[in-house]
């Protein structure tokens, strides 16, 4: 065994111990706040540690049957049918925006895309105003998820589509000839041979379009203005009386139950994540 060998089996403890200690670190307040949400709402600030000592439902109870005019599972339900018309925006329109960019050639093909790499660098809040208005003057601001939703099919989220071109970059193109050899158009070679090819780029994209729409504020509150109609982030927001700063229990107990659906989703897309990101930093 070399002395170097010695040496970092000698440090490796140390730097697990040091990785251990910051992890921990970083998930206090993630476990603080799973305590709190079973600990009695007036007893929250009396113990930093986590270990509750009083443990009660009543957070849960409380926090789950409250809401202006709906119970926190329809502010689940609403969330959920947003996330799932996004997701169906982003991955079809975000596929055939990077398709059309990585495989077929046209006029101003490379202003545009440039113009699509400049949209990464566009903050929302630029385009949140005239949007509004937008929408406002159709008569869709209120109740209806439609704001929210449209824009993904319409191929707004420029990192999806910089994500997916990166990955069919390394996509042989022979597969595109082999395929027109065979008589399959454009649409045919994409749905057949393309697009099963991208699957851990569209996995990526529903991730991230999953959390980030799931745990998005400011579109739902400046698009939905009726308590039936709210998010679960508008939800949780409800529940906190920022008067009095009563309602903390309860809004602990309904943050850790929006954490569940980000949780699980991520858990079972790990692995296609990883190879999605993998893959697409990888092409150039």
């Amino acid at each position: 065994m070399t002395k170097s060998a010695v040496l970092t089996a000698k440090r490796r403890p140390a730097k697990h111990a040091v990785l251990i200690f910051f992890g921990l670190l970083m998930l206090y307040p993630l476990l603080w706040m799973l305590k709190s949400s079973f600990t009695p709402e007036n007893q929250i600030f009396e113990n930093f540690g986590l270990i509750p000592g009083e443990v009660t439902l009543e957070n849960y109870v409380k926090g789950w049957n409250s809401g202006e005019g709906l119970a926190f599972v329809g502010y689940l339900l609403n969330s959920l049918l947003i996330v799932v018309g996004c997701l169906a925006g982003n991955l079809i329109s975000c596929s055939l925006a990077a398709y059309a960019f990585a495989r077929q050639n046209f006029k101003m093909k490379k202003i545009f895309f440039a113009l699509m790499l400049a949209g990464i660098m566009l903050p929302y809040h630029v385009v949140a105003i005239p949007q509004y208005i937008m929408f406002s003057s159709t008569g869709l601001v209120g109740t209806t998820f439609l704001p929210l939703i449209i824009p993904k099919f319409l191929a707004t989220d420029a990192f999806f589509i910089f994500l997916m071109v990166q990955f069919l970059r390394g996509i042989p193109k022979e597969l595109d000839e082999a395929a027109s050899i065979d008589g399959a158009g454009m649409i045919r070679t994409f749905w057949s041979v393309i697009l099963p090819l991208m699957r851990p780029a569209l996995v990526t994209t529903s991730i991230f379009t999953f959390i980030w729409t799931w745990n998005d504020f400011f579109a739902p509150l400046i698009y939905l203005t009726v308590p039936e109609s709210y998010t679960v982030a508008l939800g949780l927001n409800s529940l906190l009386d920022s008067q009095t700063a009563s309602g903390l229990g309860p809004l602990f107990a309904m943050s850790v139950i929006t954490l569940i659906p980000i949780f699980l989703f991520f858990l079972f897309a790990q692995k296609h994540l990883v190879q999605g990101i993998a893959t697409t930093g990888s092409k150039g």
